[in-house]
């Protein structure tokens, strides 16, 4: 089987940590596919324009797979308990191949060019091998349960600004500053790196640096740079 990119993802995430394990996470957060040719032609998106909700099915470009293991350590759980690689949604899989429910924002112009898409759990740059649309009346099933330990949604953090960190934002568009709080609270740190309230993280988001640390529960945004 021949697995070729039909588009590339371009999003506010420009590195892996910081961006969202599950998308819905950072409702801020804003994409778009750009088809490539020849799969930019406008009849291939036709009836799209009427839809809510895609599936969109990735590479993990940027994981090297080569080393296959049936078991992986989910960092949400503490990185001490395995499970089966398909019992989880890591990124290290045979067939490096990811999967995304995504907002519909509207196709781009002109026609053809791709989808405007919202809170994407996917880094810039991803290629995309397909879409297709969600079907909520068969995918939504009501009595729907997912592995034991993966039933809890994570806590969102506390966010607070630096007297700094708040001057340097306030030139930022409404939507960047939303989505770097939104995507701190959604706390994208491994659980067994959430120990220790002095350690500091930084990732790059939107254009920016953002440098933040977490204490007793609230995170603390301490830095904001423009991206060199």
């Amino acid at each position: 089987m021949e697995i070729t990119p039909i588009a590339t993802l371009y999003s506010d995430f420009e590195a892996r940590f910081g961006t969202p394990r599950q998308p819905g996470l950072v409702p801020a957060a804003r994409g778009e596919v750009v088809m490539r040719p020849p799969y930019n032609d406008p009849e291939a998106l036709r009836g799209l324009e009427s839809c809510s909700h895609v599936w969109l099915i990735f590479g993990f470009d940027r994981i090297d797979n080569r080393d296959w293991r049936p078991t992986v350590r989910p960092p949400r759980l503490g990185g001490n308990r395995r499970y089966g690689v398909f019992a989880t949604r890591s990124p290290f899989r045979p067939n490096g191949l990811g999967l995304s429910l995504v907002r519909l924002e509207g196709l781009l112009a002109p026609a053809g060019r791709g989808l405007a898409i919202a809170a994407p759990d996917i880094m810039d740059g991803t290629p995309v091998v397909d879409i297709k649309p969600y079907l909520p009346a068969i995918e939504a099933p009501a009595d729907a349960h997912p592995p034991a330990g993966f039933e809890a949604p994570n806590q969102a953090l506390a966010v607070i600004w630096s007297e700094a960190a708040a001057g340097a934002a306030a030139d930022c568009d409404e939507r960047v500053r939303a989505l770097i709080e939104q995507t701190v609270a959604a706390d994208p740190r491994p659980a067994y790196r959430q120990r220790d309230p002095n350690e500091r993280y930084g990732m790059r988001i939107a254009g920016f640096e953002v440098g933040w640390r977490v204490e007793d529960g609230t995170a603390r945004i301490e830095r904001l740079l423009p991206a060199g």
